[in-house]
């Protein structure tokens, strides 16, 4: 029998047992799979020394070859190593293989990409007037603090990560608990690289939050690079403003679908459905607002409500499972409250689904997909985020009045325009107030292009060019000198 995991920090290139041991959970079974260490403030600290102290002694800020090489040889790591990656994230994350295989995908791509960033990190010089040399160069930040959510913890570790590192900035990451096994398998890959000088990377794992107000506090951190609830977004914001330091922050989404009547039907239908079931709902791309032309209206919920009412919920161990667990029993609840306030507000239940009756996922924190056919906009269950598998519908007559549904909303992270007309998919994209927009297609991003949100989705970008802004300074550099003499 093997042993049962033990997941530690990773903090100045050694492994630390700090705090209580307690224990992770399979979202799907409620079984233990394993255990972690739940840092106290102190850890926290000592991670922050660590990257302080790799930053200014390490040759890792001012070697971009070194930091190309390793990102390359990260990358490589991963590779070999992610079919654990993906068992990990099915197993404590509660993905079913297809969408934790994708997951997984993403990281060696956003590595590779990162291996260009850091050779790239031009600056500019101009001869200002005769006999003066300025220069504009560009230096890593210092230490980055990067807090993660649970939701896809492996690439977006990856994805805050990979452009600090570019940048040359030394890192300290925060892990949530409930990926405290996909913290530790990050660790232990990063752990194989010896070209990442010890320091430059730490991870601490935490259930709470002191660990993280130490990092968002800390004059040591310069930069803080947040994933997560807008809320949360916000109070960071706030803390981080009285030192004035940097932060990027990519928070909560509300995507709404705007399918007018010249859809492809077939094409769409099967694309809504997987935008409300795709890590049951908890992603921030969730396609949460069905927007649909009053044409094609009733073709839409029928066919929509038909896909919900069909999808087999159950653990990634099962491979007809084509939904996962929510992340535990209080997301269960918490969604299941908004959904019974919302039909009480007077929303129609198209699809009601809730927690499954089927003996077999009891022991899970299961939700099966919900329907809701909305009238009024002012409802809390279209205006906030639910973080789950729940959508609702709401029907529209011209494409102003989509544009101006679609936007009425305090989130923009993204939208997606489903119309097989040549000139209305760019049209309406050029209005809407979303990050990114997808045609006839859903959340679909590439990594190397830049994401983040509008509004209250967040500010600053992760991924592509301008992914290592967050973690640069500008300096500029004079110089006098005698000019020749002509």
């Amino acid at each position: 029998m093997s042993a049962v995991p033990d997941a530690q920090h990773w903090i100045a290139g050694a492994w630390r047992s700090d705090g209580p041991r307690r224990a992770s959970i399979d979202p799907a079974t409620g079984d233990v799979i394993g255990y972690f260490h739940d840092a106290p403030e102190q850890t926290m600290q000592a991670a922050i020394d660590a990257a302080a102290d790799a930053f200014l002694r390490s040759p890792w800020r001012s070697d971009a070859h070194l930091r190309s090489t390793a990102l390359s040889h990260l990358a490589d790591a991963f590779e070999a190593r992610l079919d654990e990656v993906i068992d990990t994230l099915c197993m404590e994350n509660g993905k079913i293989r297809p969408e934790a295989t994708f997951e997984a995908s993403l990281i060696p791509r956003a590595l590779r990409f990162a291996v260009g960033l850091s050779m790239h990190n031009f600056g500019r010089v101009l001869e200002s007037r005769p006999g003066q040399q300025a220069m504009s160069i560009r230096e890593p930040a210092g230490v980055a603090g990067l807090i993660i959510p649970w939701n896809s913890p492996a690439y977006l570790c990856i994805r805050a990560l990979a452009p600090a590192l570019a940048a040359g900035c030394s890192a300290v990451i925060k892990m949530p608990h409930q990926a405290a096994q996909t913290a530790a398998l990050l660790g232990r890959i990063i752990e194989s690289v010896s070209d990442i000088p010890p320091g430059v990377v730490n991870i601490v794992i935490e259930s709470g939050a002191d660990g993280a107000r130490r990092l968002v506090d800390s004059q040591q951190v310069p930069v803080i690079s947040f994933t997560g609830s807008t809320s949360t977004g916000r109070a960071i914001a706030r803390a981080a403003a009285d030192r004035l330091k940097r932060v990027g922050l990519e928070l909560g989404g509300k995507t709404p679908h705007l399918i007018f009547e010249d859809a492809d039907l077939n094409a769409a239908l099967p694309v809504l459905e997987k935008s409300c079931t795709v890590f049951a709902g908890q992603f921030c791309m969730t396609g949460s607002r069905i927007l649909v032309h009053r044409k094609v209206a009733q073709a839409v919920t029928e066919g929509l409500a038909e896909r919900l009412r069909a999808v087999r919920a159950g653990p990634a161990r099962d491979p007809s499972s084509q939904m996962g667990p929510l992340i535990d029993n209080a997301a269960v609840a918490r969604v299941n409250a908004a959904v019974e306030a919302a039909i009480a507000a007077g929303a129609r239940a198209v699809v009601r689904g809730g927690p499954p009756e089927d003996p077999a996922l009891a022991g899970g924190a299961f939700y099966l997909p919900t329907l809701l056919e909305i009238s009024d906009p002012g409802l809390p269950i279209v205006r906030e985020e639910t973080f789950g598998p729940v959508q609702t519908l709401q029907i529209f007559d011209t494409e102003e009045e989509a544009i101006e549904m679609a936007n009425d909303s305090d989130y923009g992270l993204s939208a997606c325009v489903w119309s097989r007309d040549v000139d209305r998919p760019v049209r309406v994209a050029r209005r809407l107030h979303a990050g990114l927009v997808s045609i006839n297609s859903w959340a679909n991003l590439a990594v190397e292009f830049e994401e983040g949100g509008f509004k209250a989705s967040g500010s600053g970008r992760l991924g592509g060019l301008a992914s290592v802004e967050d973690f640069l300074e500008y300096k500029q550099i004079t110089q006098d000198f005698v000019p020749h003499a002509h």
